[in-house]
């Protein structure tokens, strides 16, 4: 899983360089599975198609634009000036998958998009921090709500953090809200990918026609950051990150 993490943070991290007003989502898309393909991985996203979904996920990237939460199918759109983008990918590797996402600016963003970027950003930060042994998944979900809430913000409900592993959703979903000290223990080696989507306004989401794209219900942006880390003895292992 650390050499499909490191793929992954490649990915992420190329994708970012490359984002500007008129590119599109599509060649976004064609960057990533070239990376992953070139690497010696297989995107994970493409092709997958989880239990209720209409169809399989046609790329590999998903990419949500301002008020699409996840979940976004790449396409002719172009990014705009001040939009925000979620690039969120997969690398399938020696029998494991990878899991990361980050939120970026186009251009020059508003300093409100500006801010909930950055709020979510610390949410992922706190819920790393919790992610330890002898924790439990209240204390993730708690700890993502005690960034966001007080600062206006909401956590979204219905798509969480899952387990990751020898699928791209293993085992378990694990919500962005929680009780401290509630759930399902942490043990080392449990592998989780944490993403926080929060919303500018309410928690709502719905689904567009295409059957896959999340949007938030009330119109207003959406961020989202993740991680695939490992639960050890002390702090959580990042497997997505590439070494500073």
């Amino acid at each position: 899983m650390r050499q499909a993490g490191k793929i992954v943070a490649t990915v992420l991290c190329e994708l970012q360089a490359r984002v500007k007003p008129g590119i599109t989502t599509r060649e976004l898309d064609q960057l990533a599975e070239r990376i992953i393909t070139q690497s010696g991985a297989t995107p994970s996203f493409k092709n997958y198609q989880p239990d209720g979904a209409p169809y399989p996920f046609p790329a590999s990237i998903c990419a949500s634009i301002n008020e699409e939460v996840v979940h976004g199918i790449p396409g002719n759109r172009k990014l705009k000036e001040g939009d925000i983008i979620k690039l969120d990918t997969g690398a399938f590797l020696k029998g494991y998958h990878a899991d990361s996402a980050i939120t970026v600016g186009v251009g020059r963003i508003s300093d409100k998009a500006q801010k909930l970027m950055q709020v979510t950003q610390d949410c992922l930060a706190a819920a790393i921090l919790v992610a330890r042994k002898g924790n439990r998944f209240g204390d993730i979900g708690a700890a993502v709500q005690s960034v966001a809430e007080p600062r206006g913000y909401a956590v979204v409900r219905e798509y969480t953090s899952h387990g990751v592993g020898r699928e791209l959703h293993e085992g378990f979903g694990l919500p962005n809200i929680g009780q401290a000290g509630t759930g399902m223990l942490l043990r080392p080696g449990l592998t989780i990918a944490l993403e926080p989507m929060i919303n500018e306004g309410r928690y709502d989401t719905k689904m567009k026609k295409d059957g896959w794209t999340v949007t938030t219900i009330d119109g207003k942006m959406s961020a989202q950051f993740e991680h695939t880390v490992v639960i050890t003895d002390g702090e959580a292992e990042v497997l997505t990150k590439l070494d500073s």
